[in-house]
């Protein structure tokens, strides 16, 4: 019995002590059988078509870098027809280029629907809501937008920056609060420029102050052309500050200035206040009485105020602190406060009848008009005046603030 037991244990074949039966005959046969064809099965020749395999295909559940990369250089369509017109490209390379960009979910719809890239240069918003079951309205303009720029090849800088950065973004500027909603929404570099205000409400986006300070740092990213690295996270030589390095300043940097000035204590209160550099230089509006509110500094500490003041005038330099008091003496002026919201816009009665006409995600009411001129960028640097794209009453759509009650 102990011969047994350690011959089993070892893992080596009994030989004779087991009796021989024809099913442990072929057993072993079968049992190879059976390893040989594991062997053989590649992970990439599962038979997709039959039931309840779907889940592996391109797209499906997940996606990972590594196996696109391989794609990539193995695919010979991908060969074939590299430098091909949009409208010419495969069902595969489309459905790959999907996935590439943030959309992977629709892959699956898309292997059944899109013949080639002509189908997606057709297809209407309803038609990829009905065909690749998009119902997220911002995954459809993010679509709109990526085959628009893919058939035209224009190479804009902020197609680069993808939606895992503008949520890093939305750190840097003050308003991490938000960011579950942008990557839900797939919202990237390209598609920043042309958010509107519904857009944002959408992404549930309410606060005025909010809507000035996404308005802000888009326009600063404008000006940068889109450099991913143009927000100052770390503090530099306090002694030599300009605003032309203020407007570049994260919601982190502004918190460093703020213990600079002693006021380290009240700090950590701009967290999710939306406040940065470029809010605090470009926004007529924001005056230092806005950020000693952000900051709940009581009104009766009026010594601690006044030093917040003065600071906040050596910080902004006399040219931005000029174009605040202008705009702070004009007959429209409201100060800026935390509680006003922004609503949707009012259709008047000449749209009802092309309410059910108009195509989706048409909204051209832009949070950051994208039309700046260089001239206007350079000025954002040099001299804060005349900066019309930020100070556009229908850009800030004034008609849409209202007080929470």
């Amino acid at each position: 019995m102990a011969n047994d037991f350690s011959s089993t244990s070892s893992g080596t074949d009994s030989g004779p002590q087991s009796p021989l039966t024809p099913d442990s005959k072929r057993s072993p046969k079968g049992i190879k059988k059976f390893w040989g064809k594991i062997r053989r099965t590649q992970s990439g020749n599962f038979n997709t078509d039959a039931p309840g395999m779907a889940e592996f295909r391109r797209g499906g559940l997940r996606a990972t870098a590594g196996p696109r990369l391989s794609r990539t250089r193995d695919s010979n369509g991908q060969k074939s027809d590299a430098n091909a017109p949009f409208a010419q490209w495969s069902t595969e390379r489309v459905c790959a280029w999907l996935e590439d960009f943030g959309l992977a979910q629709y892959v699956i719809f898309a292997r059944q629907w899109v013949t080639s890239g002509h189908t997606l240069l057709t297809a209407t918003p309803q038609d990829m809501e009905k065909e690749l079951g998009i119902k997220h309205p911002l995954h459809r303009k993010k679509l709109v937008l990526a085959v628009k720029a893919v058939n035209t090849k224009q190479e804009e800088k902020s197609a680069l920056l993808d939606h895992i950065w503008v949520t890093r973004w939305l750190d840097d500027i003050g308003l991490p609060q938000y960011k579950d909603q942008f990557h839900e929404s797939r919202v990237d570099g390209r598609m920043l420029q042309y958010l509107t205000v519904n857009d944002l409400l959408f992404l549930k986006v309410t606060s005025q102050l909010h809507h000035l300070s996404i308005k802000c740092a888009i326009h600063v990213l404008h000006v940068n052309k889109f450099n991913p690295h143009c927000l100052h996270r770390r503090p530099a030589d306090e002694s030599s500050l300009s605003p032309s390095e203020v407007v570049q300043w994260s919601n982190h940097r502004v918190m460093e200035w703020l213990r600079s000035v002693d006021l380290a204590e009240y700090a950590p209160n701009l967290r999710g206040s939306g406040v940065h550099g470029g809010l605090i230089i470009l926004e007529p509006r924001f005056t230092g009485d806005t950020l000693a509110m952000l900051l709940n500094i009581p009104p009766q500490k009026t010594l601690l105020r006044r030093h917040l003041t003065t600071k906040f005038s050596a910080l902004i330099g006399p040219e931005a602190e000029q174009e605040k008091r202008e705009k702070m003496a004009s007959p429209a002026y409201t100060p800026l406060t935390t509680t006003a919201k922004v609503r949707p816009r009012k259709l008047g009665f000449s749209h009802f009848g092309n309410i059910r006409k108009k195509k989706f995600d048409e909204s051209t009411d832009y949070i950051c008009p994208m039309e700046p001129s260089d001239s206007v960028g350079d000025r954002v640097y040099s001299g804060y005046r005349g900066l019309s794209p930020l100070d556009a009453p229908e850009v800030d759509g004034l008609d849409q603030v209202g007080q929470i009650s």
